[in-house]
């Protein structure tokens, strides 16, 4: 049987495809299980944060006027009203011309609205203290509500948790938190030649390393791999593991079998499955051109090239994207490092072509270095520390030219 080359689509037009894929469910966690996990509903504050008047500095809390020209050849004399205790709520106010002693955190009494540094300041005695610096309404203190309104949101929806979004959800109480459930991710691997990792390949043999690779990737883009094995090049059990991992996942990769040898089954397979359409069938990319994206029922379904840096590099730059979509993920912050060309580099039009490249500074100046090696090639990925792209238009980089790299 003669297989018709496929026809590659444009990067930009494969990754539009994700929003054919609906997202995950939500389920609702702990606040203290939440880091990495992308936010379900917007959180909205139920109070004003913070909702009482609060000191950042160590000192005196006052009426700023009272300190209106103050300086060391004129200080203010004002009159110690009493002390704020750490965690109360001071039961008395202070008027023009008084102080109150007060630390870093405390509550301001009724009256005052700023907060003098104690270097500037000297005790006189018990109930007095001179002040050498005048202050504005507002000084060394934080508002009611200075952090964040009542009502209003305080983490937007699709939103990934860092230490910090966690830390503000526990500053409003809110100790259980609904976030997407992670998407499950069935990984396969293809090919008579491919064989578990514990045995010794034979000649024309080799262990698996695809399933490894790609299962660390996933968990790195928050979804939770699901290994199917190996599947040697037969199309009927091709057929039956891929329909078992569509039923027990959300999204399905298979590394090998994406071009168009004559024992590569998994378009043949594809097509057979219920509901199935193939979207992709080659993408205008190096390395990576024969991958396949196909629409099985809502979920999508990944034929990724054999190799395993070409597969990586689908993975970082197509599939990644794909994944957090669907794990709900709205706010990306793409890790990019400016750097310039360590030499000159040629590309063929038609394609964008990723280079992996190993960063190094000189003098002072951060220089992105080609990694130049095949695609079968693990440790082209093992020294590099990130990708460089090259526009489809672009016929070649120079030296010295200023460059983005993709962080790995």
């Amino acid at each position: 049987m003669t297989k018709e080359f496929f026809n590659v689509t444009d990067l930009d037009r494969v990754l539009e495809y994700s929003s054919v894929f609906p997202r995950v469910g939500a389920e609702e966690i702990p606040l203290s299980d939440t880091l990495g996990r992308i936010l379900a509903k917007d959180a909205v504050s139920d109070v004003d944060l913070p909702d009482f008047k609060r000191a950042t500095m160590d000192g005196y809390a006052v009426r700023a006027a009272s300190t209106f020209g103050a300086s060391e050849g004129n200080p203010a004399y004002l009159t110690i009203k009493g002390s704020v205790a750490m965690g109360e709520s001071p039961s008395f106010s202070v008027n023009q011309g008084e102080a109150a002693r007060i630390s870093t955190g405390g509550m301001l009494p009724k009256g005052a609205d700023s907060v003098v540094m104690i270097e500037h300041t000297e005790v006189i005695d018990n109930s007095s203290i001179e002040v050498y610096r005048s202050i504005a309404p507002g000084a060394n203190m934080v508002d009611v509500g200075e952090d964040f309104k009542k009502g209003e949101i305080i983490i937007p929806a699709g939103r990934k948790f860092r230490p910090q979004e966690t830390g503000l959800l526990a500053a409003f109480g809110k100790n259980r938190v609904e976030v997407f459930k992670k998407p499950v991710i069935a990984i396969l691997s293809t090919g008579d030649e491919v064989v578990e990792i514990e045995k010794i390949p034979c000649p024309g043999q080799i262990r698996d390393m695809n399933t490894y690779t790609l299962s660390g990737l996933v968990a790195a883009a928050g979804g939770i791999p699901l290994i199917f094995g190996i599947i040697q090049d037969n199309y009927d059990m091709l057929f039956k593991k891929c329909a078992r991992a569509l039923e027990q996942s959300d999204m399905v990769l298979v590394s090998g079998g994406s071009s168009v040898g004559l024992r590569d089954y998994t378009v043949e397979a594809l097509s057979s499955l219920p509901d199935a359409e193939i979207l992709v069938h080659g993408i205008s990319i190096s390395p990576g051109k024969p991958t396949i994206l196909a629409k099985v029922g809502n979920k999508a379904f990944w034929g990724l090239p054999g190799h395993v840096v070409s597969a990586m590099i689908v993975f970082s730059t197509v599939v990644q994207h794909f994944i957090e979509h669907i794990a709900g993920l709205k706010e990306k912050r793409c890790f990019r490092i400016p750097a310039r060309l360590s030499r000159n580099i040629a590309s063929a039009q038609g394609r964008t072509d990723y280079v992996r490249v190993r960063l190094t500074e000189k003098n002072g100046v951060l220089f992105a270095e080609p990694i130049l090696g095949k695609s079968g090639l693990i440790h082209t990925m093992i020294k590099a520390d990130g990708l460089i792209e090259i526009g489809m238009n672009t016929e070649g980089l120079d030296k010295g030219a200023e460059v983005s790299v993709i962080i790995l």
